[in-house]
């Protein structure tokens, strides 16, 4: 996605339902399906696209659009993420459509995150890449836009067939040669990995210490900032043999400093 109006409207909206999205937790998976349905539906109807995307018609009169043909049809967050998109100013009628395939990724996540399996689904996806790499026919076909999308669907499942993959592995791979959207199968499961790791860094609590931390309590932190954030957490241990006792705790940009280096220089700012 180009264009600096579309990155400032799709990154608001990601960040208004990632909350939301985790708290449905195993439920997002739904929103995440009818969330492709209707990047499919845009990416089908360009004069729709358009519509929801004209700068000259008000973000009101564009959600009323959205709202009448969703609305009693899907779940209610997921008319409400449509309505945000609606809402939004984009750079080029297309991008809406991008939009909204972030936030389904965004949702299917939420239901791995719940599950504690998006690393797994992240490292499943990456053996699928690795596994095609060298396979030019079976990609073709994964990437063939004149083969119907139940066809490749039907190929892909056929191929992993009996193989332990996590059903929002399947989904995101199903996902990526359902709708193709002028993409290259491989293309597409690489952008996927990258957007998996975007959005376990959203839930990355990072900690820094002098020394290893011990299992338990690594566990304590990761059940603390569960509660705190209402969502599932990865610790990211860091260890620097500068810090000087304590330890620093990063959570996106709010960091909870309880070195003594941190606590000395509060005390010579309280004393000055």
């Amino acid at each position: 996605m180009h264009g600096e109006t579309s990155l400032s409207s799709v990154k608001a909206v990601r960040s208004a339902f990632f909350d939301k999205l985790a708290a449905k937790g195993t439920d997002a998976k739904a929103i995440g399906d009818e969330l492709f349905d209707l990047a499919e539906l845009l990416d089908g109807n360009r004069q729709l696209e358009r519509s929801l995307t004209d700068p000259a018609r008000s973000a009101d009169d564009k959600v009323k659009l959205i709202t009448t043909i969703l609305d009693g049809h899907v779940d209610p967050l997921t008319l409400e993420v449509a309505q945000a998109v609606a809402s939004r100013r984009w750079s080029r009628p297309e991008h809406i459509a991008d939009a909204v395939e972030d936030v389904a990724i965004d949702a299917l996540l939420a239901n791995a995150d719940a599950r504690d399996v998006t690393a797994q689904v992240s490292f499943q996806l990456a053996d699928l890449h690795s596994a095609l790499l060298n396979l030019p026919v079976v990609r073709q076909r994964l990437s063939d836009p004149h083969a119907e999308p139940e066809q490749r669907v039907k190929f892909l499942d056929t191929l992993l067939k009996g193989q332990p993959l996590d059903q929002i592995t399947l989904d995101l791979a199903e996902h990526a040669t359902r709708n193709l959207r002028n993409r290259r199968y491989l293309s597409t499961i690489n952008w996927v990995i990258d957007m998996i790791t975007e959005h376990r860094g959203r839930s990355m609590v990072t900690v820094t210490s002098a020394v290893p931390l011990k299992d338990e309590q690594i566990v304590r932190i990761k059940n603390a900032y569960r509660r705190k954030l209402n969502r599932n957490v990865y610790v990211n241990c860091v260890v620097d043999p500068r810090v000087l006792g304590g330890m620093r705790i990063q959570v996106g940009s709010e960091v909870t400093d309880n070195t003594v280096a941190a606590q000395l220089q509060n005390l010579k700012r309280a004393v000055a």
